[in-house]
Protein backbone atom coordinates (compact mmCIF):
# COMPACT_ATOMS: atom_id res chain seq x y z
CA UNK A 1 0.00 0.00 0.00
CA UNK A 2 1.32 3.42 -0.92
CA UNK A 3 0.63 6.47 1.23
CA UNK A 4 1.49 10.07 0.49
CA UNK A 5 2.48 12.46 3.28
CA UNK A 6 0.87 15.88 3.05
CA UNK A 7 4.28 17.49 3.35
CA UNK A 8 7.35 18.56 1.42
CA UNK A 9 9.62 17.86 4.38
CA UNK A 10 12.08 14.99 3.73
CA UNK A 11 12.87 14.88 7.46
CA UNK A 12 9.25 14.09 8.26
CA UNK A 13 9.22 11.43 5.53
CA UNK A 14 12.36 9.86 7.03
CA UNK A 15 10.80 9.81 10.48
CA UNK A 16 7.62 8.18 9.23
CA UNK A 17 9.59 5.56 7.32
CA UNK A 18 11.48 4.78 10.53
CA UNK A 19 8.17 4.51 12.38
CA UNK A 20 6.80 2.16 9.73
CA UNK A 21 9.72 -0.20 10.25
CA UNK A 22 9.09 -3.48 8.50
CA UNK A 23 5.47 -2.69 7.64
CA UNK A 24 4.69 -3.19 3.96
CA UNK A 25 3.99 0.46 3.25
CA UNK A 26 5.38 2.73 0.57
CA UNK A 27 5.61 6.17 2.14
CA UNK A 28 6.26 9.09 -0.20
CA UNK A 29 5.92 12.85 -0.14
CA UNK A 30 2.83 14.12 -1.93
CA UNK A 31 3.91 14.86 -5.53
CA UNK A 32 4.03 18.55 -6.48
CA UNK A 33 3.21 19.53 -2.90
CA UNK A 34 4.96 22.86 -3.35
CA UNK A 35 2.71 23.78 -6.27
CA UNK A 36 -0.53 23.17 -4.40
CA UNK A 37 -2.10 26.20 -2.65
CA UNK A 38 -1.30 25.92 1.05
CA UNK A 39 -3.94 24.68 3.46
CA UNK A 40 -4.26 27.24 6.24
CA UNK A 41 -4.18 25.54 9.65
CA UNK A 42 -6.39 28.03 11.46
CA UNK A 43 -8.70 25.67 13.39
CA UNK A 44 -8.63 25.77 17.22
CA UNK A 45 -7.89 22.07 17.67
CA UNK A 46 -5.27 19.57 16.50
CA UNK A 47 -7.99 17.23 15.23
CA UNK A 48 -9.61 19.85 13.02
CA UNK A 49 -6.28 20.93 11.55
CA UNK A 50 -5.17 17.35 10.92
CA UNK A 51 -8.43 16.25 9.34
CA UNK A 52 -8.80 19.42 7.32
CA UNK A 53 -5.28 19.10 5.95
CA UNK A 54 -5.72 15.44 5.01
CA UNK A 55 -9.07 16.01 3.32
CA UNK A 56 -7.77 19.01 1.41
CA UNK A 57 -4.56 17.45 0.09
CA UNK A 58 -6.18 14.09 -0.64
CA UNK A 59 -8.06 15.77 -3.49
CA UNK A 60 -4.73 16.13 -5.30
CA UNK A 61 -3.81 12.43 -5.27
CA UNK A 62 -5.26 9.05 -6.17
CA UNK A 63 -3.63 7.30 -3.22
CA UNK A 64 -4.27 7.58 0.51
CA UNK A 65 -2.92 10.79 2.04
CA UNK A 66 -1.67 11.08 5.62
CA UNK A 67 -1.56 14.36 7.51
CA UNK A 68 -0.90 15.13 11.13
CA UNK A 69 -1.03 18.05 13.49
CA UNK A 70 0.91 17.99 16.70
CA UNK A 71 2.21 20.27 19.38
CA UNK A 72 3.05 20.90 22.99
CA UNK A 73 0.34 21.60 25.56
CA UNK A 74 1.17 23.20 28.92
CA UNK A 75 -1.95 23.30 31.12
CA UNK A 76 -0.65 26.01 33.45
CA UNK A 77 -0.30 28.28 30.40
CA UNK A 78 -3.91 27.68 29.44
CA UNK A 79 -2.93 25.02 26.91
CA UNK A 80 -0.28 27.09 25.12
CA UNK A 81 1.63 26.73 22.89
CA UNK A 82 -1.00 24.24 21.65
CA UNK A 83 -2.03 24.46 18.00
CA UNK A 84 0.26 27.49 17.74
CA UNK A 85 3.34 25.47 18.78
CA UNK A 86 5.17 26.20 15.52
CA UNK A 87 4.23 29.90 15.64
CA UNK A 88 4.47 30.46 19.40
CA UNK A 89 7.24 33.06 19.16
CA UNK A 90 6.14 34.56 15.83
CA UNK A 91 6.01 33.43 12.20
CA UNK A 92 9.75 33.66 11.56
CA UNK A 93 10.99 32.42 14.93
CA UNK A 94 13.50 29.59 15.26
CA UNK A 95 13.20 26.55 17.50
CA UNK A 96 15.53 28.30 19.91
CA UNK A 97 13.27 31.37 19.96
CA UNK A 98 10.25 29.24 20.80
CA UNK A 99 12.07 27.37 23.55
CA UNK A 100 13.37 30.64 24.97
CA UNK A 101 9.86 32.10 25.11
CA UNK A 102 8.46 28.97 26.74
CA UNK A 103 11.15 28.94 29.42
CA UNK A 104 10.50 32.62 30.10
CA UNK A 105 6.78 31.91 30.57
CA UNK A 106 7.62 28.99 32.88
CA UNK A 107 10.29 30.77 34.92
CA UNK A 108 8.17 31.05 38.07
CA UNK A 109 6.46 27.67 37.77
CA UNK A 110 7.43 24.83 40.08
CA UNK A 111 6.66 21.14 40.56
CA UNK A 112 3.35 20.02 39.10
CA UNK A 113 2.95 23.39 37.42
CA UNK A 114 5.61 22.28 34.96
CA UNK A 115 3.47 19.40 33.69
CA UNK A 116 3.09 19.27 29.92
CA UNK A 117 2.25 16.86 27.17
CA UNK A 118 2.82 16.44 23.47
CA UNK A 119 -0.22 15.48 21.39
CA UNK A 120 -0.42 14.19 17.83
CA UNK A 121 -3.56 13.73 15.73
CA UNK A 122 -3.05 11.76 12.51
CA UNK A 123 -5.60 11.52 9.71
CA UNK A 124 -5.91 9.30 6.65
CA UNK A 125 -8.01 10.47 3.71
CA UNK A 126 -8.56 9.41 0.12
CA UNK A 127 -9.88 11.70 -2.61
CA UNK A 128 -11.66 13.97 -0.17
CA UNK A 129 -13.07 11.16 1.97
CA UNK A 130 -11.96 10.65 5.59
CA UNK A 131 -10.75 7.14 6.41
CA UNK A 132 -9.43 7.42 9.97
CA UNK A 133 -8.53 9.98 12.62
CA UNK A 134 -6.38 8.81 15.54
CA UNK A 135 -4.57 10.58 18.35
CA UNK A 136 -2.17 9.95 21.19
CA UNK A 137 -0.08 11.88 23.68
CA UNK A 138 3.07 11.70 25.75
CA UNK A 139 3.26 13.26 29.20
CA UNK A 140 6.25 14.90 30.80
CA UNK A 141 7.62 18.04 32.40
CA UNK A 142 9.15 21.25 31.09
CA UNK A 143 12.82 21.23 32.07
CA UNK A 144 14.38 24.35 33.53
CA UNK A 145 16.93 24.53 30.70
CA UNK A 146 17.55 22.79 27.35
CA UNK A 147 19.28 19.40 27.54
CA UNK A 148 20.56 17.29 24.67
CA UNK A 149 21.34 17.93 21.03
CA UNK A 150 18.93 15.60 19.26
CA UNK A 151 15.39 16.09 18.08
CA UNK A 152 13.85 19.43 17.16
CA UNK A 153 11.32 21.98 18.34
CA UNK A 154 10.64 21.74 22.06
CA UNK A 155 12.44 18.39 22.44
CA UNK A 156 15.38 19.83 24.48
CA UNK A 157 13.02 21.02 27.25
CA UNK A 158 10.48 18.17 27.28
CA UNK A 159 11.60 15.95 30.14
CA UNK A 160 10.46 12.35 29.94
CA UNK A 161 10.31 11.16 33.54
CA UNK A 162 10.38 7.39 33.05
CA UNK A 163 13.67 7.67 31.12
CA UNK A 164 15.09 10.55 33.13
CA UNK A 165 15.98 12.46 29.96
CA UNK A 166 14.58 14.99 27.55
CA UNK A 167 13.35 14.09 24.09
CA UNK A 168 16.60 15.60 22.78
CA UNK A 169 18.72 13.25 24.89
CA UNK A 170 17.13 9.91 24.02
CA UNK A 171 17.91 7.88 20.92
CA UNK A 172 15.66 8.06 17.83
CA UNK A 173 14.53 4.49 18.52
CA UNK A 174 13.49 5.40 22.07
CA UNK A 175 11.71 8.50 20.85
CA UNK A 176 9.78 6.52 18.24
CA UNK A 177 8.75 4.06 20.94
CA UNK A 178 7.47 6.58 23.45
CA UNK A 179 6.57 9.70 21.48
CA UNK A 180 3.11 11.03 20.72
CA UNK A 181 3.72 10.67 16.97
CA UNK A 182 5.07 7.14 17.33
CA UNK A 183 2.08 5.99 19.38
CA UNK A 184 -0.39 7.65 16.99
CA UNK A 185 1.31 6.08 13.98
CA UNK A 186 1.10 2.61 15.50
CA UNK A 187 -2.65 3.14 15.65
CA UNK A 188 -2.54 4.06 11.96
CA UNK A 189 -0.70 0.80 11.23
CA UNK A 190 -3.49 -1.06 13.01
CA UNK A 191 -6.09 0.78 10.95
CA UNK A 192 -4.16 -0.20 7.82
CA UNK A 193 -4.18 -3.89 8.74
CA UNK A 194 -5.90 -6.08 6.12
CA UNK A 195 -9.21 -6.24 7.98
CA UNK A 196 -9.55 -2.47 7.79
CA UNK A 197 -7.63 -1.71 4.60
CA UNK A 198 -10.13 -3.60 2.44
CA UNK A 199 -12.68 -0.90 3.18
CA UNK A 200 -10.43 1.80 1.73
CA UNK A 201 -10.60 0.55 -1.85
Amino acid sequence: MRIFLASSNPGKLREYRELAGDATLELELLPNFGNIPVFEETAPSFAENSAGKALYYSKFADEIVLADDSGLVVPVLGGAPGVLSARYAGPNATDQDRVRKLLHEMADKRGEQRRAYFVCVTTLAKQGRPLAVVSDRCDGLIASAPRGTGGFGYDPVFYFESLGQTYAQISPAEKHRYSHRGKAFRKILYVLSPAFAATFV
